[in-house]
């Protein structure tokens, strides 16, 4: 067990629950073999394994079939399939440029990817601004899908300043005028309730390694029925059809070429175990609790800046502020270094919302507390938080 007071969670949630290094490491003496690539017991299990786990998140997120659960190696792993296999079948198939929306909130592996497909002339590109409580106006989408418009691609939490987006009502606009819907549940799956039925959701696209409770190297991507064009992003060994020249069209096999990390994913089955059997919504209120008791404490001290919502019912667990007198790595250093304790400061991969709330360069410090956090734990950090504001 680390030494530190770990308020880093929407990094990677930390600690993991016991049950999911026990489940890689039985799954790893015991059944660690290729799936689907031979008719042993130990590749029968493996593949087992998988299926049991694409069943569970096809159920935790309300995604009708679990075939379309396909793996992927972390949360910037699935947005790029999703991005790029997208729009390289539509212009493929179309010979036009398509359109697409996102927000001034994304991180970095929704903006880049995007960016660069519209440096290289591939894509329109709409990024939508928020208010000042980190909000998107769904109405603001509606007005900016034009007769190309092909995706819109948001985050479900900012990662900056933990606020939950309307999803259902973004998806509900883009169902209705036939556009692709991708959500980055990144902040929000584990931790908050996500029915790709409700929300109309088209694309899923989660990290396995933070609320979720798995390691990293694990998350996934939920590719809904009405997509009905995606180029795999990487091509390779399926296990189950090795005649084909190219990829099988099946689904997962389609975007999972190549052989799963699937130690990680039985660490990660075990991770949604615990969450399922706990409840996402105790995960919910143990956090907003947490961000409630920090800005009940230092919401009205002048030498605290806070960005984002000031009510901890939109949040995630997720909080982000500067002290007057210091810079955000300087004041992450500080909290380190003299106290123990593990924030996150800097740009925190999400350069425009920085810019929107006037935080560029330099970034804010980032306090993120996860279902494992103690009262104590946050009464020191908060202790710190004075004694370092003089």
């Amino acid at each position: 067990m680390s030494d530190l007071t770990y308020f880093d969670n929407a990094a990677t949630s930390f600690p993991k629950p016991p049950q999911v290094g026990q489940a890689m490491a039985k799954f790893l003496a015991e059944d660690s073999a290729n799936p689907g690539r031979a008719g042993h017991r130990m590749a029968v299990a493996a593949e087992r394994m998988l299926d049991d786990s694409r069943l569970k998140l096809t159920r935790l997120f309300d995604a009708p079939d679990p075939h379309r659960m396909v793996f992927a190696l972390n949360g910037t792993d699935a947005l790029n399939i999703a991005i790029k296999g997208v729009i390289t079948s539509h212009v493929n198939s179309n010979g036009h440029k398509p359109h697409v929306i996102t927000t001034v909130l994304e991180h970095n592996s929704v903006s880049r990817p995007l960016v660069a497909l519209e440096q290289a002339g591939a894509i329109e590109l709409t990024r939508i601004d928020c208010d000042d409580q980190g909000l998107i106006d769904p109405d603001d989408i509606r007005k900016a899908v034009k007769p190309n418009t092909l995706l819109v691609a948001l985050t479900h939490a900012s990662n900056v300043l933990g606020t939950i987006q309307d999803a259902a009502a973004i998806g509900r606009i883009t169902r209705e005028l036939g556009v692709l819907f991708l959500l980055d549940a990144a902040q929000t799956a584990g931790c908050v309730p996500v029915s790709v039925k409700a929300m109309n959701i088209d694309l899923l696209a989660f990290p396995g390694h933070k609320s979720l409770l798995g390691p990293t190297g694990t998350g996934g991507l939920y590719v809904g029925q009405g997509v009905d064009k995606i180029t795999p992003w990487r091509e390779g060994g399926t296990g189950g059809d090795s005649s084909t020249p190219t990829q099988p069209t099946l689904y997962p096999y389609l975007l999972e070429g190549g052989t799963p990390n699937t130690v990680g994913i039985a660490g990660l089955s075990a991770g949604v175990d615990f969450v399922l059997t706990h409840g996402i919504d105790h995960a919910l209120q143990h956090e907003q609790a947490m961000v409630a008791q920090i800005l009940e404490r230092f919401g009205g001290d002048d030498r605290f800046t806070f960005y984002g919502s000031r009510d901890p019912r939109k949040h995630v667990g997720t909080l982000s502020l500067n002290i007057e007198g210091y810079d955000a790595p300087d004041l992450g250093a500080i909290l380190d270094d003299s106290f123990g304790i593990a924030v996150r400061p800097g740009l925190h991969c999400a350069p425009y919302i920085h810019k929107r709330i006037g935080t560029f360069p330099d970034g804010a410090v980032r306090i993120s507390p996860g279902v494992f956090n103690t009262d104590e734990q946050l009464a020191h950090l908060c202790d710190a938080l004075e004694q370092v504001a003089g």
